[in-house]
C-alpha cells in the first residue's frame, strides 16, 4: 500500500477496518472556515474530485465568492461556529439542497495575539475556545447522523501545536490539543457504527491568521525566530488541503502536514519533556515573554 508524505502510516492511516479506500465523488462536504485560507483551498481540491461542497463561514461575501467560482456543486452558508442553533440549521440546509451529507470538516479556527496567561484578555481566551474548541463540537454534532447514516468520515483540524510548547499563545495550543482528543474519541466511537474521523494537524500555513500573528507583529516575529529548522518550515493552504483531501481518501486517522513535523509527533511523549526544560531555561524565551507582558501592560 502507498501513503502520502503527510500521513503516518503507524498510527493509522489505512481505510477503516476492511473498508476499501473512500472516494468523494458524489459525495456531499461540508467545511467550515472555507471562505479563504485551508478551507478553501480544500473545497476547491474535493470539487475537483467530484464532491459538492458547502461551503460555511463566519463571513458570507468570503462564502459566496468562494461558491460562485467553484461551481453549481457548490453552496454558500453563512454561519458562526459558535451558535450552536445555526450549525443545525446548516446541517438541515445541505441536506435539504443536496438530499445527504457524507464528509464533515471541521476546520474554522482563530489565533489571538501574543499574550501570557497572566495578561491574557479574558474575553480573548474565551473567543478562542468557542470557536476552535466548542465551534468544532457545534459543527460535527448535527451531522453525526447523516454521517453514520452514509458511512461517511469527519475530520477535525488540530495543529502542531497542540503538542508544542504554548508560551505566549496558550489558548490556541489549547483548544488545539482539545481538538486532538476530541477527534481521537470521535474516531473509536464512529468506528463502531459504520463511519470513520480523523484528525488533520498542520505546521505552519502561509495563511492571514500566520500572517496576523506572526509576521505582521513584532513579538510574532521574534516567536518565530526561536522555532527551529524543520519547525519553522511554512507550508501553502493548497500543500495543507491537499494532505487534508488525501487522508479523507483513506479515512486516515491523522494527518500531518509537513511532513518534517512527523517524527516529533511520533517521539512528542519524549521530546517535549526535553523541549519544555530547555524552553524553561532559556534566556531568549524569558526575554521574549518579559516583552509580551510589557507590551499588553502599557497598552
Amino acid at each position: 500500500m502507498m501513503f502520502s508524505l503527510n500521513t503516518i502510516p503507524f498510527v493509522g492511516t489505512s481505510p477503516l477496518g476492511n473498508n476499501p479506500a473512500y472516494d468523494v465523488d458524489g459525495k456531499v462536504v461540508l467545511i467550515t472556515g472555507a471562505g479563504q485560507g485551508i478551507g478553501l483551498a480544500l473545497a476547491k481540491v474535493l470539487y475537483e474530485r467530484g464532491a459538492s461542497v458547502a461551503i460555511v463561514d463566519v463571513d458570507e461575501h468570503s462564502a459566496e465568492a468562494a461558491a460562485a467560482v467553484l461551481g453549481e456543486r457548490a453552496v454558500a452558508i453563512a454561519a458562526d461556529v459558535r451558535d450552536r442553533p445555526a450549525m443545525a440549521a446548516v446541517v438541515a440546509r445541505i441536506v435539504d439542497r443536496f438530499g445527504r451529507l457524507d464528509v464533515v470538516v471541521a476546520n474554522a479556527g482563530i489565533a489571538p495575539p501574543p499574550a501570557t496567561l497572566r495578561t491574557i484578555d479574558e474575553e480573548a481566551f474565551d473567543r478562542v475556545i468557542d470557536i476552535n474548541l466548542t465551534g468544532v463540537f457545534n459543527t460535527v454534532r448535527p451531522a453525526l447522523e447523516q454521517v453514520i447514516e452514509h458511512g461517511g468520515h469527519v475530520v477535525v483540524v488540530s495543529s502542531a501545536a497542540a503538542f508544542a510548547p504554548g508560551a505566549g499563545g496558550s489558548p490556541y495550543m489549547i483548544s488545539k490539543a482539545a481538538v486532538e482528543q476530541l477527534g481521537r474519541a470521535l474516531r473509536i466511537e464512529l468506528a463502531a457504527v459504520g463511519a470513520s474521523a480523523g484528525v488533520a494537524y498542520f505546521g505552519i500555513v502561509e495563511t492571514a491568521m500566520t500572517h496576523d500573528t506572526l509576521d505582521d507583529d513584532e513579538l510574532g516575529r521574534e516567536v518565530a525566530e526561536l522555532l527551529p529548522w524543520p519547525l519553522n518550515q511554512r507550508i501553502s493552504p493548497e500543500a495543507a488541503a491537499k494532505s487534508v483531501a488525501d487522508g479523507i481518501g483513506e479515512r486516515a486517522a491523522r494527518t500531518i502536514a509537513p511532513a518534517s513535523w512527523q517524527p516529533y509527533a511520533l517521539l512528542r511523549g519524549a521530546a517535549n519533556v526535553v523541549i519544555d526544560r530547555k524552553m524553561a531555561g532559556d534566556e531568549n524565551v524569558h526575554a521574549l515573554i518579559r516583552k509580551v507582558e510589557a507590551r499588553l501592560r502599557r497598552s
